[in-house]
Order: C-alpha cells, then sequence, then structure tokens
C-alpha cells in the first residue's frame, strides 16, 4: 500500500496544507514554530512560500481565464519546492520528534497520516531503555562529528529497538542543568554518524549536546536522555 505523504501533492490540498501550517507556525506567544524548534529563518521562508503560491493560486481558481498550463506548472514547482526544503532541512522529521509536541501539531502538519500513521502490525508497548553510548569528535571549521552506539556495539549505528536518535543541544560557555532546559536546539537523525553544523562564530566555545534513542512512530516511548557530553568546538 502506497504511502500517504505529508505534505499533500495535489494542487487543491496542498494550497489548505500551506496556508494552515504556515498560519499555525505564526500563531501564540511563544510562537508554534519556535516551540517546536524552527529558526527564524524557517519560520520566513515557509512564510515566503505561503505569499509566493497565493497569487498563482488565485489565478489558478479562476477556472475560465486563469487556469492555464503555465500556472499549473507554477504550482507543482512551489510544491515540489516545499517538499524539498521539508527534506533538507526535517522540518516536519524534527516537528514529529520534538519535546514540545502536542496533538495539535501532530494534526497541522498531517504527521498523523505520514510516516506515523498507525499500521498493521505490531505495535512496541515498552518504552527504549538503552542508553546512547556518544563519542563527539571536533572537525573544524564550526562543525562536530556524533557517533552513537548502543552500550554492546562496536561500530556506529541506531539501536534496533528505535529507528533515530534524538539531539537536543546548545552552544555556549556554561552547561545546560537538563534536556528540558529551555533554549535548547532539538533535532532528530535516522543515521548513527551526524554531523553538528554550528557555524564558525561557534569555534571556540563549547557543544553541549543530549542524546537519547527514538522511535518515530511511537514518540512516547523515547528512551531515556544521555548524560551531558561536551566538546571544544574547533
Amino acid at each position: 500500500m502506497a504511502r500517504i505523504p505529508r505534505i499533500p501533492r495535489t494542487i487543491n490540498e496542498f494550497d489548505v496544507y500551506l496556508t494552515n501550517t504556515a498560519a499555525y507556525i505564526q500563531q501564540s506567544t511563544p510562537q508554534n514554530g519556535k516551540r517546536l524548534g524552527l529558526s527564524d529563518a524557517e519560520m520566513a521562508r515557509w512564510e515566503a512560500y505561503r505569499k509566493e503560491w497565493a497569487p498563482v493560486y488565485n489565478l489558478y481558481a479562476d477556472k475560465k481565464s486563469g487556469r492555464t498550463t503555465a500556472v499549473r506548472d507554477q504550482l507543482r514547482v512551489l510544491i515540489d519546492s516545499v517538499v524539498a526544503f521539508d527534506r533538507t532541512n526535517h522540518l516536519l522529521d524534527r516537528i514529529a520528534s520534538s519535546t514540545a509536541a502536542v496533538i495539535a501539531d501532530y494534526e497541522v502538519f498531517n504527521l498523523k497520516s505520514g510516516s506515523l500513521k498507525k499500521r498493521n502490525h505490531t505495535v512496541p508497548t515498552a518504552s527504549i531503555v538503552e542508553p546512547v553510548a556518544v563519542r563527539l569528535i571536533p572537525v573544524g571549521g564550526g562543525r562536530v562529528t556524533v557517533k552513537c552506539y548502543t552500550t554492546i556495539g562496536r561500530r556506529a549505528g541506531i539501536y534496533s529497538g528505535g529507528n533515530s536518535v534524538q539531539y537536543c543541544y546548545c552552544v555556549g560557555s556554561e552547561p545546560p542543568t537538563s534536556a528540558e532546559a529551555e533554549g535548547l536546539k532539538s533535532s532528530l537523525s535516522t543515521r548513527g554518524i551526524l554531523s553538528v553544523d554550528l557555524g564558525a562564530a561557534s569555534c571556540g566555545k563549547h557543544l553541549y549536546i543530549y542524546l537519547r534513542w527514538y522511535n518515530m512512530h511511537h514518540p512516547h516511548l523515547a528512551g531515556p536522555w544521555s548524560a551531558l557530553q561536551s566538546t571544544l568546538i574547533l
């Protein structure tokens, strides 16, 4: 059975999705986008897509004179751009893995009908208890390679009881008090070896990071956070 995409590909359904998500990201205090770990640039880019889309879709809505082949093609290009932006930045994966996510977030961003949709197989019920063993390798230019291991594994990789590793981190000189501390950025990776690009301006500061094994289909079964890990950024 074909997987239903989180981001609709048909023009009319995509219009509803983009309009609703763009508005939702900007709502509330703090804004929903910031609560879910999106950067200001990512929030601005999503809103820019909406503004670029709206006038072209208005032409498309005029079936008599506006729904031309050129207009359809322009809308399809915009859909492809939004899909590519999400894939590159893992926006929806990060929202799905956010510790701040609530039911409304999953509904608005169509996460339940995407990779989190209920499947006809045995559903795990036990929380992950395996901790993440970590090796941090500063590689220069503000980039740090993070290698994740199970407690018995010799090679970096994803724990078989999950399908990803979730991590939250910050840069500075003062370590956070816990993985739930305010101001931490959150993301996830489906690979056991990941690269955190912190920018050249971070050189000389410290990366502070927590990690845990994660199941994107069953977020409530996430494993325990690792002890705080840190390294000097080169």
